[in-house]
């Protein structure tokens, strides 16, 4: 999914809508961020990775 999303990024850039900045690209989260990065993600979720998992709630 993430070929797919940069290609879908890149078609929209292409199109230079006003008022729209295609600049960044926010995809992948901690379990898979290197794929994500590799594929031109410039904005990751790395939360459970610096943080740990978070408490279950009861």
């Amino acid at each position: 999914y993430f070929q797919k999303l940069r290609s879908l990024r890149d078609l929209l850039a292409k199109r230079k809508i006003p008022g729209i900045s295609m600049d960044e690209l926010s995809m992948g989260m901690s379990g898979d961020f290197e794929v994500a990065v590799e594929e031109g993600a410039t904005l990751v979720r790395i939360g459970t990775a610096i943080f740990g998992p978070r408490p279950a709630k009861h």
